[in-house]
């Protein structure tokens, strides 16, 4: 966490460019003193000595492009949109994802199989901005069943989601399908259909759990990233998330900003990293903490 902090405030800074530079008409004088202000004077390495100072203390400071909010508050502000949308499109593409592969492995070779990888190819394939609009175009304008865009409501929060849910529920079905494949081949699989049980019990009881390590390897950095949003879903049904704060940081230079977005998403990734380690042993016993 450390080292991400510090690289990203110190290439923000090298950047070119500055923060106030987009000013209309401001006196070198004032621009002097909004520098001194926030603390950009000075080498960086000083620069980023001083904010290292102040987020040991909690303190992410002031946004330098929307004055007079904290970043604490910007982040608070957005962070529960961008949590909420994250989270339902993650179950969402779980959920889409191992079903599909489960079933695509199921029916190897058959036209199910074909069918459901031919549309994981195409989730994978086509970019949100293709299929956002297509699905607001059939979901909302023709059959009336979603808002064409906002937040605050439950029917303004499934489109969006399934829109960023579906390229990474194709990747899972895709994971899953060749996963499954492998433990089927495997000698328990053979031995427990020697003893008489059903395919759906060999499939759900002893293949799935073994086959989900994978997944479960993917879901940890795919949480991270999902969970903070998607700029392109956020732009294109007009939720007020995380992602272009973000974005008009980076472009605006506001350095505090981008930084404090930075340290929720690594936070994110590095709990969700640590936690998938420890779930493994829970799913194969064989795999132990030390």
């Amino acid at each position: 966490m450390a080292i991400i902090i510090s690289l990203t405030f110190a290439l923000l800074r090298l950047a070119p460019g500055n923060p106030f530079d987009d000013e209309r008409a401001l006196d070198p004088t004032v621009r002097e003193r909004l520098i001194r202000k926030y603390q950009l004077d000075g080498p960086v390495l000083w620069q980023l000595a001083r904010y290292w100072a102040d987020l040991l203390r909690g303190d992410l400071r002031e946004s330098l492009k929307y004055r007079d909010r904290s970043v604490a508050e910007i982040i608070t502000q957005a962070l529960p949109a961008s949590f909420t949308l994250g989270a339902v499109a993650f179950v969402l593409c779980l959920g889409l994802g191992l079903t599909a592969g489960v079933l695509a492995a199921a029916f190897h070779n058959r036209w199910p199989d074909q069918l459901l990888m031919l549309l994981a190819l195409t989730g994978i394939s086509l970019p949100a901005f293709v299929i956002g609009p297509l699905f607001i175009l059939f979901f909302s304008f023709l059959l009336g069943w979603a808002p064409v865009g906002g937040w605050g409501s439950l029917s303004q929060v499934w489109l969006p989601a399934l829109v960023l849910a579906l390229p990474f529920a194709a990747y899972i079905a895709r994971l899953t399908r060749t996963s499954m494949l492998e433990q089927l081949r495997l000698d328990f699989v053979r031995t427990a259909r020697a003893k008489g049980l059903g395919e759906a019990r060999v499939i759900f009881l002893h293949t799935l759990r073994n086959a989900f390590l994978p997944v479960l390897s993917y879901s940890g950095p795919l949480a991270a990233n999902i969970l903070t949003g998607s700029l392109v879903i956020e732009l294109i049904f007009h939720i007020p998330g995380m992602g272009q704060f973000f974005v008009n940081g980076v472009l605006n230079r506001d350095v505090f900003l981008v930084c404090g977005v930075v340290i929720v998403y690594s936070l994110l990734l590095v709990l969700l990293n640590l936690a998938v380690d420890l779930a493994y042993s829970l799913l194969d016993k064989r795999i132990r903490l030390d």
